[in-house]
């Protein structure tokens, strides 16, 4: 008789495990665990065998920190030999950066880490809960998808691939850059061709450390000043959010500031505003400009995956041109050559 799949079930918090209380819906302690053994379709033998964790203090997404990322990451890396895939319980505002975070974080892949949550906590009955935890489950452990994914309203997503979109609908989540890794419907369609290869390497996690990284969106009428002050120190690295192809205003004190910054070591990364798009700075004079001044491209990346991978690659200490070059190479499927 083969033996069932197991699966590590790490509720971090969110709204699919939250309740309801005189100021609105919050984090409730213990709670998922007595809700999913009531859950009958986990129990069914096409359902893998589970072990579930969950945080004392469950966190809602808002109020997630990079510190937050790797104690997530431990959570895996300590119980990685003992299961077959790893599901991670998040609330949804914040699910991208954690699911782009661990892609980078967690070197040498070779099982699934499925993300999910809900847009209602799974005690509400039109809730999207149910539906979405019982199919990342089965993500998790029925299919060789070596990567982390973010499972949402039927559609299996790359996590480094993906934004948030949508506060109200379902479908709360879209992968704009990038196909969709599996569907949901009657039949599982899985697209083994897009997913990436497991690796024959150990796991490792590369922790991450406390950084002084930030985004900043360029917008009509974005002054020098405010810009200058920024780009003050200690600022280490900005994910620079520009228009269409990677365009900015053409002022000359405006591209003076930037350029002192990369001149002072600061990494710039150029990310488009538009969330189907790839900068092109070469294309116009207004991104040309950029690129003169010192400014890398982040092709298709999302803000999300640009500013985790800057996480990622100043934490493991690594020379400034190495930074720069490894940000503009593929290194989890986050960036379209």
């Amino acid at each position: 008789m083969q033996k069932s799949k197991s699966v590590f079930v790490l509720c971090t918090g969110g709204t699919i495990s939250m309740q309801k209380t005189a100021h609105g819906y919050a984090p409730a302690s213990g709670y998922l665990q007595k809700a999913m053994v009531n859950i009958p379709e986990l129990s069914n033998a096409d359902m893998p065998s589970y072990v579930i964790h969950e945080y004392e203090k469950p966190i809602d997404s808002a109020n997630m920190t990079p510190a937050h990322w790797v104690q997530i990451g431990k959570h895996i890396l300590d119980n990685y030999d003992r299961h077959d895939g790893f599901l991670i319980l998040h609330g949804t505002d914040t699910m991208a950066y954690t699911a782009s975070a661990l892609s980078f974080m967690l070197e040498n892949l070779s099982k699934p880490v499925i993300l999910t949550g809900s847009q209602l906590p799974l005690f509400e009955t039109r809730s999207d809960a149910r539906e979405n935890l019982i199919n990342a489950m089965l993500f998790a452990s029925q299919y060789r998808i070596p990567e982390v994914c973010i499972y949402f309203n039927n559609k299996l997503f790359r996590g480094n691939r993906t934004k948030k979109m949508d506060a109200n609908s379902f479908a709360a989540f879209a992968s704009p850059n990038f196909p969709v890794l599996g569907k949901v419907a009657t039949d599982v369609t899985i697209r083994h061709h897009l997913s990436r290869y497991a690796s024959p390497d150990k796991i490792a996690l590369q922790t991450i450390n406390a950084l002084a990284i930030g985004v900043l969106r360029i917008f009509p009428g974005i002054s020098p000043a405010l810009l200058r002050h920024f780009l003050q120190s200690p600022l280490q690295a900005l994910v620079l959010e520009t228009y269409g192809l990677g365009t900015a205003p053409e002022d000359p004190q405006f591209l003076d500031v930037i350029q002192q910054a990369t001149t002072a070591g600061i990494v710039i990364v150029n990310c488009s505003q538009c969330p189907t798009a790839k900068v092109k700075m070469s294309q116009y004079a207004a991104g040309t400009a950029l690129l003169n001044a010192g400014v890398i491209s982040g092709g298709d990346m999302t803000t999300e995956a640009a500013l985790t991978k800057l996480f990622y690659l100043f934490s493991k200490n690594l020379p400034l041109s190495d930074i720069k070059r490894f940000m503009m190479v593929d290194l989890r499927g986050e960036l379209t050559a």
